[in-house]
């Protein structure tokens, strides 16, 4: 009877290792930042300033929602300000936007080590006031067994009019001394996924 119950775990080895393992992905936040260039417009010359978000979190389900939540604590702009009362400090930690999007997670666990892949997520923003939605071509290149590089897939830009058109990013952006910005914002994207 014994012997039976080995020799049937032993059959099964073959068939659980050929079952493809639906990986737990999430960004890992040492290594996955997006830096975004401004140009303000409104001194004697353009000047080009980069600003970073660092820390980068989020995750895919098993159903394949990503969602990555943002917080003002992940950027430079509060170091920028020098000191700040303790309040801003609770503020810093809240989350100001989430970004939704869908990335079946059987795609990253078919991808071998070296091989890329090119998917086009739909990003919406999730807030009580912002109902938007964003197409970003990302390159996903497996690094290892348990790692995804992910990049952007051609040249990303936000829309400075846009964000000067939003009253929350205007008070920012204006409080760091920016009133008129150019309008092609060029963002860059690093970010690295792992199988937890």
């Amino acid at each position: 009877m014994r012997r039976r119950a080995v020799k049937a775990l032993i059959a099964l080895i073959p068939l659980l290792l050929a079952v493809p393992i639906h990986a737990d992905w999430q960004l890992d936040p040492g290594q996955s930042r997006v830096q975004a260039s401004i140009t303000q417009l409104d001194g004697n010359a353009p000047q080009t300033h980069h600003h970073q978000v660092n820390n980068l979190q989020g995750d895919i389900s098993a159903d394949g929602t990503l969602r990555l939540p943002l917080r003002l604590s992940q950027t430079d702009l509060l170091t920028r300000f020098g000191d700040l009362p303790p309040w801003v400090g609770l503020l810093a930690n809240t989350t100001l936007v989430t970004l939704v999007a869908q990335m079946p997670p059987e795609r990253l666990d078919g991808l071998d080590i070296g091989e890329s892949m090119v998917e086009t997520l739909t990003f919406r923003v999730q807030t009580d006031l912002i109902n938007q939605e964003e197409s970003v071509p990302l390159r996903f290149t497996r690094e290892g067994l348990n790692e995804v590089r992910v990049t952007h897939a051609e040249p990303m830009a936000m829309d400075g009019r846009a964000l000067m058109a939003n009253s929350t990013v205007r008070t920012v952006l204006s409080l760091l001394g920016y009133q008129e910005i150019d309008e092609h914002v060029p963002v860059t994207l690093n970010a690295l996924l792992v199988n937890r």
